[in-house]
């Protein structure tokens, strides 16, 4: 549970460093107060209290809980809305390394949220959370229905990782939540998993929710559909019109690549020279492309469609996926006559989900891919976060 010295620090805005020097004492007696592990002594909670009392949260902001939190894509989006992230989960000791490399709260990463109980989670204006979809059981709920029994969202929803996310909404009834899963789960399971979702967040929880599918390539040169869940504890006038897109296919992959002629400076093992060359160790070996060259072609006599994809600087990419890093098949980048193509690297990655240069990339390249593969666009969600914030502020504002 969270204490009233990590509350009230995480108030005043101070730093571990910043309250031992204030405060007169050691780092480690900062980090067990922290975590409960020490009292402090009330004249040190007084100062605290007298601190935190001159940094109210301002009417133009809102706080939020960010669950299943990868490397924080929708976090970076609601905090362009004005949003302050006081609760992170998630269960990657990879994932929490990027993360820790790019928000250093001084706070730890709650890691599996299913060992997270509801009260130790702190009151919050807006759930968040990327949740993994698992298979919903129906049949023990088809069941009940046939039976004429009644069951709640804990019934159908256990087991399943969205049952974490309905459990802290319950306990703590947020003004809202944003909720980001692949397209397919409106399909999955013949529909019953999303219509157990909907079910739940409306009728068990009471939120008005709004739905919609996005394309990121109105954003990012990227094909990647999404399935976005806005809700609002109350009625409002939220809606999807409102919503600006960008001309889909505005953007291309020349943008996000790197130039290679200088105009960029080297990277890491990214790219090397003063051109900033992209390292030869991105570009596929022959035994690679033959192999991928003759799968392809293996397909395409069966009539199928799988294969590679080849792209070059005026196109649009595949969706980026968490596979990525086995063989980057599905976004190759064309080079030089009689060169192999090569893969992206994490820079680009990063470049084609929205992160700006400077998200650190702290991880293996294995790792990166992954981590960029399973985030959200986050220039998609950060618009859906700008709409949200009026309506947010109303909320818990009046």
């Amino acid at each position: 549970m969270q204490t009233e010295f990590d509350r009230l620090l995480a108030q005043a805005g101070w730093s571990v460093p910043d309250a031992a020097k204030r405060l007169g004492y050691s780092e480690g007696h900062i980090y067990r107060w922290k975590r409960g592990e020490e009292a402090p002594r009330e004249a040190v909670l007084t100062v605290l209290r007298a601190e935190a009392g001159r940094h109210p949260d301002p009417e133009g902001s809102f706080t939020f809980i960010d669950l299943f939190a990868g490397i924080g894509g929708l976090r970076r989006a609601m905090e362009a809305a004005g949003g302050r992230c006081i609760f992170t989960s998630e269960w990657d000791q990879f994932a929490q390394k990027t993360y820790h490399a790019n928000y250093p709260d001084n706070r730890p990463i709650a890691g599996d949220i299913r060992e997270v109980a509801e009260a130790d989670v702190p009151d919050h204006d807006v759930l968040v959370a990327g949740f993994p979809c698992q298979p919903f059981s129906i049949a023990g709920v088809s069941k009940k229905n046939a039976l004429g029994r009644a069951h709640g969202f804990a019934d159908e929803t256990q087991g399943t990782l969205f049952f974490d996310v309905a459990r802290l909404m319950k306990h703590h009834r947020p003004a809202a939540f944003l909720l980001e899963n692949v397209k397919n789960l409106q399909s999955h399971d013949k529909g019953n998993t999303f219509a157990v979702i909907h079910r739940t967040l409306t009728e068990e929880l009471g939120y008005q929710l709004f739905t919609k599918v996005i394309d990121a390539g109105h954003f990012v040169p990227q094909h990647r559909e999404r399935i976005v869940m806005v809700g609002f504890r109350e009625t409002t006038s939220f809606s999807w019109a409102d919503l600006e897109l960008p001309t889909y296919g505005g953007r291309r992959l020349g943008t996000i690549l790197h130039p290679e002629n200088g105009t960029e400076a080297p990277e890491g093992h990214f790219t090397t020279g003063p051109d900033a060359v992209v390292s030869e160790k991105y570009t596929l070996t022959d035994k690679l492309w033959r192999y991928l060259q003759d799968y392809a072609a293996k397909h395409r006599a069966k009539g199928n469609g799988f294969g590679f994809g080849l792209f070059g600087p005026d196109d649009i990419a595949r969706t980026l996926s968490a596979r990525y890093y086995k063989d980057g098949s599905e976004i190759l980048i064309r080079q030089r006559p009689g060169e192999n193509p090569r893969r992206l690297t994490p820079r680009e990655c990063a470049r084609l989900m929205g992160y700006g240069e400077n998200f650190r990339i702290p991880v293996s390249d294995t790792q990166a891919y992954r981590q960029f593969g399973n985030s959200v666009a986050v220039p998609v969600f950060a618009e859906v976060a700008q709409k949200m914030r009026p309506h947010i502020l109303s909320l818990i504002h009046g």
